[in-house]
């Protein structure tokens, strides 16, 4: 069984293309269920981590060209994508490559911003839908579990998580090159998860004016509202109140834009005139695109945040060559398990052929001692017999040709215990006595 992993993230692919081969909410556990069953012939373990920066399909399969292909057809299908539109943003990483990049992505090192903390939960909300999904053997099982177990050494003995500068707090400078004193601001957030907590979190250290949480379910708008001492709204009333506020932050798991630009343009023209800052967060994206091109608004997408911390992170780059060496070391050591993996089915095939030898020689010497043979003679044939099958595959192959003799020798070497001497040595030889006793 080899490992796969397929995908595009914010350095292969633009915003664009990303959105549009996401899977938020609830729709992962839907698209891995459809995509295991294309996968079942090639692979039959899979999970897919969706996330703002990225779309990647994890699997352990014995075709990897096959499974390539059914995931690359999978995702076009899925998402009516031109292949050839596709296919250049995809990266497909085999065994090693594989596990060095999940390594790297649950450590943060593969983000966008570097060593940010909110991936490890996404990637063990993966992990799990795949469980609940009977996707996950022992394979993709093994390789989550030593993936949170690097991200948190990593995070335990370098300074990545605390180097880490978020995106809520780029939105928060870019938001002061509009307003003089975001005090005087009016803040609204359109989503009440992770995401948008974080946010809120920077953005309510400002102090602003007042802040709005508006939510799909209002329970849970109201939930988080109260950390903040923030009001509510349902999302229906969004039309009606977009122009009460100069700040917006959007993050849902809606699959289409849920601020218009027609929604927008009646807010700005109530607004006469005064800006409105606006951070959409989703992938999908909550707002639509055509929205920039308004006057008197200023919109950023998870992209463009993107590079606004990507410009303050050189110093943190010491950090990184510490976390790589770890993670180095952690790969050689997964990359050996796999490969002890392999032997498995050799294993237990060895011992099924022992186990049926042994059982036919000892129901031969059953009957032979209910025929009334003596006993110490059944078990000197039982011993005779045993030895026997157990030394004819090897005896057979050193009578074979030169290099076969010398592959197996030094095979026969390692399996004899020690005090027999090595390969071709008797007890005679080395002047022990004849018997030898345990």
């Amino acid at each position: 069984m080899q490992l796969l992993t397929l995908g595009l993230n914010h350095q292969t692919a633009p915003l664009a293309l990303r959105e549009r081969v996401s899977f938020p909410g609830e729709t992962l556990r839907a698209a891995l269920l459809d995509l295991r069953e294309r996968l079942a012939p090639v692979a039959p373990e899979s999970a897919i981590l969706s996330t703002c920066n990225r779309t990647e399909i994890y699997c352990a399969t014995r075709a990897p060209h096959d499974a390539q292909v059914e995931i690359a057809g999978w995702l076009d299908g899925r998402n009516e994508l031109e292949e050839a539109g596709l296919h250049s943003h995809l990266y497909a990483l085999p065994n090693g490559d594989a596990v060095r990049h999940a390594f790297r992505v649950a450590a943060g090192l593969d983000s966008m911003v570097l060593g940010e903390p909110q991936i490890l939960g996404q990637m063990k909300q993966a992990a799990r839908v795949a469980h609940e999904a009977g996707a996950l053997g022992s394979h993709l099982h093994q390789l989550f579990q030593r993936s949170f177990a690097v991200a948190k050494e990593v995070r335990s003995t370098t300074e990545i998580g605390s180097q880490s500068v978020s995106m809520a707090a780029a939105a928060v400078r870019l938001a002061r090159r509009i307003f003089e004193d975001l005090r005087e601001t009016r803040v609204l957030f359109v989503g009440a998860g992770e995401m948008i907590e974080l946010a809120a979190t920077h953005f309510a250290a400002q102090h602003p004016k007042a802040i709005v949480v508006a939510n799909r379910t209002l329970e849970r708008a109201q939930r988080l509202a109260q950390r903040f001492g923030a009001g509510t709204l349902r999302l229906a009333e969004l039309p009606e109140r977009l122009d009460t506020f100069d700040i917006v932050v959007s993050c849902t798991a809606s699959s289409l834009p849920i601020i218009g630009l027609g929604m927008v343009e009646r807010a700005t023209r109530a607004r006469r005139r005064r800006p409105i800052f606006m951070v959409d967060l989703a992938v999908p994206r909550d707002i639509e695109a055509e929205v920039a091109r308004l006057d008197d608004v200023f919109l950023y997408t998870i992209d463009d945040l993107g590079r606004q911390v990507a410009a303050g992170q050189e110093n943190r780059r010491a950090a990184v060559a510490q976390a790589e060496a770890i993670i180095e070391t952690r790969v050689d050591a997964f990359m050996q398990w796999l490969s002890t993996r392999q032997a498995v089915p050799a294993i237990r095939a060895l011992h099924a052929r022992g186990d049926a030898i042994r059982q036919a020689e000892l129901e031969r010497a059953r009957r032979a001692l209910a025929r009334g043979e003596p006993p110490g003679q059944v078990i000197e044939q039982l011993a005779h017999a045993l030895t026997g099958k157990f030394l004819h595959g090897p005896s057979a192959l050193l009578h074979g040709p030169q290099a076969q003799r010398d592959q197996v020798l030094s095979i026969v070497d390692h399996l004899l215990p020690e005090r027999f001497g090595p390969a071709g040595a008797t007890a005679a030889d080395e002047g022990a006595p004849g018997e030898s006793s345990d």
